[in-house]
């Protein structure tokens, strides 16, 4: 009988070890063949091959590719830095360990609007600190700013910022919130005069008021948002120290007698994110798990709950770049409970908690992600 104890408790550790979570430290990042982890490899390789057979039309140059996809529009000269970039590349992580990657997945280039969940992250983490007393007033409450002084835009709060629903009207960094994805079936001067809608009462994607809610994060932590990001997420997951977070050659201000640039949301005009597909991998991991990192809640795990609510007109996006799946209309293959951190190219961070799956998948052509999710998703076994 007291023999038995300790082996029983020894036996006890060992299945707890076994069941938590791995989490990667710096620098380095545990490997699995699929079938440890309970995927069938030859239906992991078929999603891979499958990623690289469908690379994205767009030009590696991303400077043409901005000017194709936004040249349209008034005033779409770029103000930051572009670059280009490489082949199809990313990374497949299952119970946290690495189980495939491909193309350059160290390579650094701009994530467009995947920049937006990091963005979110910040002011969740202003939140988290009581910074933000509540995202559900008006941010004019929290920053007497002359943007939000007066008008329509004087009820903007920080949850219609995020969530894209704010019609905010004016001009940041040189860019009127007209110009930004104008409408093809209406004249320009005809939507340069429309009536703004209220407040949270209509959804449109426009990164002049992304770059507002940015420039309002700062001030909110008066410090620049790299900063804030590396120090409290990118840093404690053990991210390279390869990223950059750009704004424009405009959006330089002075806070507390120190100049410092506001970061854009994305790359419409340059600029935004730059980083590595191990990166972005780690950041996914961080939001499956809810905000945890082995044992720190490194932002709330009611943030990501927020995060992850619908909006209510548009209720397939939650907060900036949370996409969600609830419908399953984004991604049929996934389950209802996936989400997603999603940018133009395609660069995409899908989250499956489900499954215990982490993908990125850089330079896929949109219309593909789904038929990858779903030879991904086939090869679960256990």
């Amino acid at each position: 009988m007291h023999r038995t104890l300790p082996l029983l408790l020894v036996a006890l550790v060992a299945i707890a070890a076994q069941a938590a979570p791995y989490f990667p430290t710096a620098g380095d990042w545990q490997r699995r063949a699929p079938a440890e982890v309970g995927l069938d490899p030859s239906g992991v390789a078929a999603a891979v091959q499958h990623a690289i057979d469908n690379e994205s039309k767009d030009s590696r140059d991303l400077a043409v590719m901005q000017q194709a996809s936004f040249g349209r529009e008034p005033m779409s000269e770029p103000l930051g830095p572009l670059g280009e970039r490489g082949d199809p590349s990313g990374i497949i992580i299952r119970h946290g360990y690495v189980v495939a990657t491909w193309g350059e997945p160290d390579r650094v280039s701009a994530t467009w609007s995947v920049a937006k969940s990091f963005l979110s992250t910040t002011v969740g983490l202003a939140v988290d600190r009581g910074l933000i007393p509540d995202i559900h007033k008006p941010v004019h409450d929290t920053l007497p700013l002359d943007a939000f002084a007066s008008g329509k835009n004087a009820r903007i709060t920080w949850d219609h910022m995020l969530r894209q629903t704010s019609d905010w009207e004016g001009t940041l960094w040189g860019k009127p919130d007209w110009a930004d994805r104008p409408p093809r079936d209406v004249p320009i001067e005809e939507h340069r005069k429309r009536e703004h809608a209220e407040p949270g009462t209509t959804y449109k994607y426009n990164d002049t008021r992304v770059n507002l809610l940015a420039l309002c994060a700062m001030h909110v932590w008066r410090k620049p948002l790299p900063e804030v990001l590396r120090e409290n997420i990118m840093d404690p997951i053990g991210a390279s120290d390869t990223w950059t977070w750009h704004g424009y050659t405009t959006s330089w201000v002075e806070i507390d007698s120190v100049r410092m640039q506001s970061v854009s949301g994305g790359t419409h005009y340059g600029g935004g994110m730059f980083i590595n597909a191990r990166d972005m991998a780690r950041f996914g991991l961080l939001t499956l798990h809810r905000g945890r990192w082995g044992d720190r809640q490194l932002i709330s795990e009611a943030w990501i709950t927020q995060a992850l609510r619908p909006t209510p007109v548009e209720p397939g996006y939650g907060h900036m770049n949370f996409y969600l799946n609830h419908d399953r209309k984004t991604y049929p293959a996934a389950p209802a409970t996936a989400f997603a951190h999603r940018g133009a190219g395609s660069n995409i961070i899908y989250v499956d908690p489900e499954h215990d799956i982490v993908a990125v998948v850089r330079w896929i052509q949109g219309s593909a992600m789904n038929e990858f999710i779903e030879k991904l998703l086939g090869a679960v076994r256990e």
